[in-house]
């Protein structure tokens, strides 16, 4: 497992119920439209994207795991990661991003994981 934070009692599930309330909040969208089978809107489908690239990298797992938390395919995820870390390059989105990645973590280190921000 990458650097980031270790899930304990196999909660996985939980994650989705902390990120995606955080990114709909920052990124303007309903937290249902982060679960919708189709792309929804372009604000949306991007916001669904910092989610699962959130999973990724904050949490640590697979692309694989993070494909089925999500239910989209791994390929997926590994192109929504791309498309979030190209982006990062505006400051504004990479300090909501940055935010939102210290968020989910403090939130998982209160329940006893091990995050990475301070």
């Amino acid at each position: 497992m990458r650097e980031g934070i270790e899930p304990r009692n196999g909660v996985r599930g939980t994650l989705r119920q902390i990120i995606d309330p955080a990114v709909a909040l920052v990124f303007e969208v309903d937290p249902s439209e982060l679960g919708a089978a189709t792309r929804r809107s372009p604000r949306a489908a991007f916001a669904r994207q910092v989610a699962m690239y959130l999973t990724h990298v904050v949490c640590g797992l697979s692309m694989t795991e993070v494909g089925a938390l999500f239910a989209r395919d791994r390929t997926t995820v590994a192109h929504a990661c791309e498309v979030v870390e190209d982006r990062r390059d505006d400051p504004d989105l990479d300090s909501r991003v940055e935010r939102l990645e210290c968020a989910v973590a403090a939130v998982i280190g209160a329940l006893s994981w091990r995050g990475r921000c301070k």
